[in-house]
């Protein structure tokens, strides 16, 4: 019983840590040593850098003449602006839509997956920094002003900004997820780093950039593979874009387990997990957002598990038993039922579970497939 006891207790303290504890340890780290956000006069710039805003596209005839003519509308000296469209094996409009939009420069790569495309078009890049983009990520006019300015700290050498999800009619919780995420990542940025980013608008210094394997993701390679090179991964919550999430849970459900195939790989064969070239702070935001998050598929059917084996014993395990019994129902009936703490409910049920699946799926395909797709109702 004493080993079911500590099975039980210390899986619920992961879980209730991993989701609160950290942020709540965040908030009294960035009080004691967090840095100031960078102040107007921080953020100038002595001369604004060129940047090669690279966008990939694999099948985006829907949404490529809107995305060109976007990031051609940017608030930048057009003269430091190269809009590039690094198409992954389209077949469909999508070369010669973007060359009529206006793009500088249209690579029709064959289909080697969406890191693979980056890479070929940043080897061709020749500007100070390489911004990214997907096409269906629509930044507003100032978003590249206010990404670049946060490289005038000639530490930073990644930054990501901020993604707002429009749509979700059909109950998907992503923006509600979004935010809570975007607090911590806004923390983290003060403290040793961010630990991960986001595909729709980020950019590199070109010294930094480091071509990875094209079964990984930059979203959250990159933070980490620059933060062990010496350099900081920051966030700007004002560099902002705009997509559509996936309209419903199902949708973002399968998204999420694409993503999660290569998780695993990451934390363990291309060594996020390893220490060496970390701050003490980083390697906490690491263990903390990355790993333990990671794990909580497997800490919440430990947690079950324990309790059930303990509930003979009363008090407290019946009433832990029963809270989990009430959450699982409530889960199933958020499937159906348009009332937000259930839909809530269903949503932290299939986006956990979408960790455990891409694990699964991971295991019987024997690798991380390099291709990608969109996902539907996002265009």
């Amino acid at each position: 019983m004493v080993v079911l006891e500590w099975l039980f207790w210390g899986s619920l303290a992961l879980i209730v840590y991993a989701h609160i504890g950290y942020p709540v340890l965040l908030m009294a780290l960035d009080r004691v040593i967090g840095e100031a956000p960078p102040s107007a006069r921080d953020r100038g710039l002595a001369h604004l850098p060129s940047v090669t805003l690279v966008i990939a596209a694999y099948d985006e005839e829907e949404v490529i003449v809107r995305k060109v003519e976007n990031a051609l509308a940017l608030d930048y000296p057009p003269e430091k602006l190269w809009v590039t469209v690094a198409s992954d094996g389209s077949v469909d409009r999508t070369v010669e839509l973007a060359q009529q939009a206006g793009a500088h420069s249209v690579l029709d790569l064959p289909r080697g997956g969406k890191v693979q495309a980056l890479n070929a078009a940043v080897r061709q890049a020749d500007t100070d920094l390489v911004a990214f983009s997907d096409a269906n990520s629509y930044w507003r006019p100032n978003a590249m002003r206010r990404l670049v300015e946060r490289f005038a700290d000639a530490r930073v050498g990644y930054a990501c900004g901020q993604v707002r999800f429009t749509g979700g009619e059909g109950g998907n919780q992503e923006g509600l997820y979004w935010r809570y995420e975007m607090g911590v990542r806004e923390m983290e940025s003060r403290l040793g780093g961010i630990t991960a980013g986001n595909g729709g608008i980020y950019a590199v210094r070109r010294e930094s950039y480091v071509e990875l394997h094209p079964s990984r993701g930059q979203d959250i390679g990159f933070p980490f593979e620059l933060t062990k090179r010496g350099w900081l991964a920051v966030y700007e919550p004002s560099a902002i874009a705009e997509e559509r999430m996936a309209p419903t849970v199902e949708g973002e459900f399968k998204r999420k387990r694409r993503m999660m195939r290569g998780l695993w790989d990451v934390m363990l064969k291309w060594g996020m997990l390893d220490p060496r070239g970390y701050s003490p702070v980083y390697a906490l935001e690491i263990y903390s957002h990355r790993l333990l998050r990671y794990l909580t598929p497997w800490l919440h059917v430990i947690a079950l598990l324990a309790n059930a084996a303990l509930v003979g014993q009363g008090g407290f395990y019946v009433i832990a038993m029963l809270a989990q019994v009430g959450f699982l129902v409530s889960a199933v009936l958020g499937r159906f039922v348009p009332f937000l703490p259930l839909r809530i409910a269903y949503y932290y049920f299939t986006v956990t579970a979408s960790i455990a699946m891409g694990l699964y799926d991971r295991i019987r395909a024997g690798g991380v497939p390099i291709g990608w797709e969109k996902v539907e109702g996002t265009r």
